[in-house]
């Protein structure tokens, strides 16, 4: 079944948090998410590096930023879509994965600075991918793939000027001709 997941990054901070949203943006691309909206600070040097990425490496999510977390909430809600909020404190992404299994389109909010507690209230469901202290960037992959069930992990993006090619002993990169 085709599922349309967005990812909405919940206070972005510029300086401290450029890195961990970049990769955010990555792995929510590179494991089939449509799209990242990030709420926080605006910064366009991660609008520049996933352009660059979907450019490079063919067409994948896109990222923008958006002013205010609780209307984009609303707005997905009104689509329907389930809302999953990805915390140390919700329910396992075991069991996550067996009540959205027939949900077709799903918001993924992941965190950076406190969350408020109307995020959790907000939230079809609140999803643990395990109870320890961890990454956000984990969790995304770790809750994507389940959603995926392992099929984004050989996609293949249209639009790629470089592919790589598995090889046991080393690297096999294929460019496009426009890039030589």
């Amino acid at each position: 079944m085709e599922k349309d997941i967005v990812v909405l990054r919940y206070g972005h901070r510029i300086v401290r948090d450029y890195r961990v949203t970049s990769h955010c943006c990555l792995v929510a691309r590179a494991f089939g998410a449509k799209k990242v909206e990030i709420v926080g600070d605006k910064d366009q040097k991660i609008i520049d590096t996933v352009n660059d990425i979907n450019k490079r490496w063919g067409n994948g999510a896109e990222a923008e930023f958006v002013d205010n977390w609780r209307p984009r909430i609303s707005y997905y809600k009104n689509k329907g879509y389930k809302v999953v909020h990805l915390t140390m404190y919700g329910i396992s992404v075991q069991d996550a994965e067996k009540t959205l299994e027939n949900d077709k389109k799903i918001l993924v909010v992941i965190g950076s600075q406190k969350v408020e507690p109307e995020v959790y209230e907000k939230a079809d469901y609140n999803v643990s991918v395990t109870t320890q202290p961890h990454s956000e960037i984990a969790a995304l992959a770790v809750f994507l793939d389940r959603m995926f069930k392992g099929n984004e992990l050989t996609k293949k993006f249209s639009g790629a000027e470089v592919e790589i090619e598995p090889n046991p002993k080393g690297k096999t990169i294929h460019e496009s001709r426009k890039n030589k």
